[in-house]
């Protein structure tokens, strides 16, 4: 808006009759101010300029010296039948690792304790990977199993990959008096102070405190990206239409008076499918709200990339200068 009213601006001002590009178009700032260093002729060129910029910053020299790995055992191409589409079908998350670690091979973390939370330590592409992955929703002891694996892989300095797919942290008396909300903090307190890499990766539900614990949007992963098939939210629109209508039918005990239960069931799908339209992942990443959708087939590519990434970032050093600000 500022530029389409600049030349309206400066005659007001002046009385000089100039033209929006003379004032603050990309030539004029490439030619006259020296603002720009580079002017590319489209966006593709745009992207072309760029690699070669970044390609110029001596990354390379940062990146770890290539290592010999094996492919997983089990063709990506799988995935496409191994993982449900509908996040309510359980599976066992090591399906999915599986098929994206070198040779398949899988070292998992007591396996026998908090069983829903799956603890595994594999490579990906040659770089050690601590993985999280959920096997349904996650209860105390899969809490507390998670933050002492989140802990060691810290202190081994190990990049941790954080495959989500549950409803949250279990509820009910039992639960409670079990010390979920001491556990579950627990886990996402070490989720918050982990200092290595982290990437997560949403491939089913990921709703509620559940999103916390596995690294959601909020927590500072340095990659996050999103299946097709995620549903992302505070709870399902089924649980959320359940919940109101007990609500409603509580309020209507308390005034003795009958349930109108025709207007009870529309209000039930209108909330039902505001939920989940707003949960779906093509809602979700579209806000942002992770950093772009990918095909489940290539997760272990992208995830080996974004591996590599991390490692040549934290292997550069910077060189900060004193000089002043020279842009002004």
């Amino acid at each position: 808006m500022a530029m389409l009213a600049g030349a309206a601006l400066v005659q007001a001002a002046t009385g000089e009759i100039a033209k929006d590009a003379d004032l603050g178009g990309a030539e004029m700032h490439a030619e006259v101010t020296g603002l720009v260093e580079y002017l590319a002729e489209d966006d593709a060129h745009g992207l072309e300029l760029a690699r070669e910029v970044v390609a110029g910053l001596g990354w390379q020299g940062c990146a770890a010296a290539p290592v010999e790995y094996h492919p997983p055992k089990y063709p990506a191409e799988e995935l496409a039948g191994a993982i449900p589409a509908d996040y309510r079908k359980p599976y066992d998350m090591r399906e999915l690792a599986a098929r994206i670690v070198d040779g398949s091979v899988l070292r998992d973390f007591k396996p026998g304790y908090g069983a829903a939370m799956v603890c595994l330590q594999a490579h990906i592409m040659g770089q050690p990977v601590g993985i999280l992955g959920n096997n349904g929703p996650i209860d105390p002891d899969g809490a507390t199993k998670a933050t002492h694996f989140l802990q060691l892989m810290d202190q081994a300095d190990t990049p941790v990959i954080f495959l989500g797919n549950t409803t949250g942290y279990m509820v009910g008396t039992d639960y409670e008096r079990a010390g979920m909300i001491k556990h579950g903090s627990k886990m996402i307190q070490a989720v918050t102070n982990l200092r290595v890499p982290k990437i997560s990766l949403y491939t089913g539900a990921s709703f509620g405190a559940g999103n916390y614990g596995m690294c959601g949007h909020a927590f500072g992963a340095d990659f996050l990206f999103t299946w097709p098939n995620a549903m992302t939210g505070v709870m399902g629109g089924a649980q959320a239409a359940l919940t109101m209508e007990q609500v409603a039918r509580r309020a209507a005990a308390r005034k003795g008076i009958e349930v109108d239960e025709a207007r009870l069931a529309k209000q039930r799908a209108g909330i039902t499918a505001h939920f989940d339209s707003q949960s779906d992942a093509f809602f979700t990443s579209r806000r942002m709200l992770d950093m772009g959708m990918i095909d489940p087939r290539d997760s272990r590519a992208v995830i080996g990339f974004c591996l590599a990434t991390c490692m040549e970032a934290r292997r550069r050093v910077l060189n900060p200068n004193a000089f002043g600000v020279g842009r002004a």
